[in-house]
């Protein structure tokens, strides 16, 4: 356990390097760059703790490397988000540990989100419009979109496999399998896709409602509006000298005041608002699909026991992929959730296939 809080260190000092390095506000890229010395500061400690040599323990793991790589396909928005979620699951770990133990918490357990911010706002050069950016991004979807992506998949997978061994249990893998398996995949990719759409659109309607009546507000009263974001900055611990200045350099902009004023007084990330809701439906169907296929396969080709043997071959596999997947996100380890994730998936399947077994018998 110990080793592997080094390791976690490591990886962050490696990725917040990388953020440094692919970060084009100087000022922005700095508070990374600091950030990275203090993750690495504290892998140091970890090892001189254990008597580890640093030398050896000074490689980023696979799972920063594969962060490194999506950043580079899909922009480090990306990792910086897995890393704000990576920060706060520790820092909530580290925090309910305390309490239980009776321990004081102090401030250097929590989310180093707090660190960030800190660094930035000591800044001598720091400005509204570089602070507002940097808030843009540890509250971007990061993650979430990885995440999605792979917990529907795992959707489609895990419900279709349990419908197709339910069907194989009661036709002993024979005729109606490979039939309902597609109907299940177009079944739940559809309404996934459907509960995509609806969730994104009427969340859409509703903010863009609310970031109307910001706009009128900010036209019909802007002082107001000043004041009132001069108030958050010094809510947040910021000098009042510095926070009307950083306030006032921001309505110098109309459109970037009212984003900020959207994101800070409302709780409302503009730019997750910019997508589409018929994209996010196919998105939602074809990952579904991608999913919900892998046990059908079998039955396109085969039939029979062999084809249930197969199919839930294939299954766990998939199964284990997926679990290995969300350990980007978790930082456990990759065996113990991929057969985690493979262990609940068969439990399910071999529910329903013992249910699909009885009803043929009943039936028969």
């Amino acid at each position: 356990m110990k080793n592997k809080n080094i390791q976690t260190e490591i990886d962050a000092s490696f990725l917040y390097q990388k953020l440094a390095d692919h970060e084009s506000d100087a000022t922005i890229a700095h508070v990374f760059s600091q950030m990275s010395v203090i993750e690495r500061s504290h892998a140091e400690a970890f090892a001189r703790k254990e008597n580890i040599p640093v030398e050896e323990l000074m490689r980023p793991s696979w799972r920063a490397k594969t962060l490194n790589a999506i950043g580079k396909v899909f922009g480090y928005d990306y990792v910086l988000g897995v890393l704000m979620d990576t920060e706060k699951s520790i820092s909530s770990a580290v925090i309910t540990h305390k309490q239980k133990a009776q321990m004081p918490v102090t401030s250097g357990d929590t989310a180093h989100v707090k660190i960030l911010r800190s660094i930035l706002e000591k800044e001598d050069k720091v400005t509204g419009t570089q602070l507002s950016k940097f808030e843009r991004k540890h509250r971007s979807v990061g993650g979430n979109a990885i995440r999605a992506a792979v917990l529907g998949g795992n959707d489609g997978l895990v419900s279709n496999f349990s419908l197709v061994m339910g069907i194989a249990g009661a036709t002993a893998g024979q005729e109606g399998v490979l039939l309902a398996g597609l109907a299940g995949l177009l079944a739940g990719a559809l309404s996934m896709s459907l509960g995509e759409w609806i969730s994104v659109k009427s969340s859409q309607e509703l903010y863009e409602n609310q970031m109307q009546i910001e706009m009128d507000e900010l036209e019909t009263n802007p002082e107001g509006e000043l004041k009132e974001l001069a108030l958050i900055y010094i809510a947040k611990g910021i000098p009042e000298e510095q926070a009307n200045a950083m306030a006032a350099d921001i309505m110098k902009d109309k459109t970037h005041a009212h984003d900020v004023l959207v994101r800070e007084e409302l709780g409302i990330n503009a730019e997750e608002l910019k997508g589409s809701a018929v994209e996010a439906a196919v998105y939602s169907f074809i990952l579904f699909a991608i999913g919900a296929v892998i046990p059908v396969l079998p039955f396109m080709f085969t039939s029979g026991m062999k084809a249930v043997v197969i199919s839930v071959s294939l299954s766990a596999a998939g199964l284990f992929l997926i679990g290995a997947a969300i350990t980007l996100f978790t930082g456990k380890n990759v065996w113990y959730s991929g057969f985690r994730q493979v262990l609940f998936g068969l439990a399910a399947a071999a529910i329903t296939f013992g249910i699909g077994k009885l009803i043929g018998v009943s039936v028969g």
